[in-house]
């Protein structure tokens, strides 16, 4: 079986400062586009066969700068919807809401459009990108990279593993970092994590 490499965005301006970015489609800093460049020779390495990204402008320039060239957009691979809590960082948030948690609390409810997504609601999207790439991965005629968002790709880790979407909260996701997902003894397992070079 083919392996599964997740592929978070580089920096952007608001990743850098900790605000919560879902919807705001900001570019990759100097330093964001940095990163993106420094995961071509990993990526290079790998025979992949299929690449799909977020249609938000940070994943699809990181995909751009780390030669995953042309891939294929799909809106499930979009970040978790904030709702209220866009652009504003988890020490505001817990001024009024002391304790609250991500992957266990959800969001408040945002403007017209944005009601904002539970765990399970992140999860059941996690669910369908993993139901269409399956078959893909099972063929093993090459890897499949995704290029997305920090807390939708942590909950899809989770969900590959048969966890729950809440325990996407137990792997931390860094700017510009991979994360390979492949098998041992035919069962998901974590290959690499945040990795920069394999």
């Amino acid at each position: 079986m083919s392996d599964l490499l997740l592929v978070r965005h580089g920096e952007t301006e608001w990743s850098r400062d900790g605000r919560h970015t879902s919807w705001t489609d900001l570019p990759l800093t100097a330093d964001g586009e940095e990163q993106a460049r420094a995961l071509r020779p990993l990526l290079s390495d790998r025979k992949i066969g299929q690449v799909y990204a977020s249609p938000m402008r940070r994943a699809l320039r990181t995909a751009e700068l780390a030669g995953l060239a042309r891939p294929e957009t799909d809106p499930d691979l979009r970040e978790w919807d904030y709702g209220g809590y866009e652009g504003i960082t988890t020490a505001e948030i817990h001024r009024s809401r002391p304790g609250w948690y991500l992957f266990s609390d959800g969001v408040a409810e945002g403007p017209d459009g944005h009601p904002g997504e539970s765990p399970e609601q992140v999860g059941a999207r996690a669910d369908r990108v993993l139901a269409r790439l399956t078959p893909r991965l099972a063929a093993d005629e090459g890897d499949v990279a995704l290029v997305g968002h920090a807390h939708f790709l942590r909950v899809l880790a989770a969900r590959r593993l048969g966890l729950p979407p809440g325990a996407g909260g137990l792997f931390t996701f860094e700017t510009g970092a991979v994360g390979v997902l492949g098998t041992e003894h035919d069962r998901p397992a974590v290959v690499a994590w945040n990795a920069r070079s394999l």
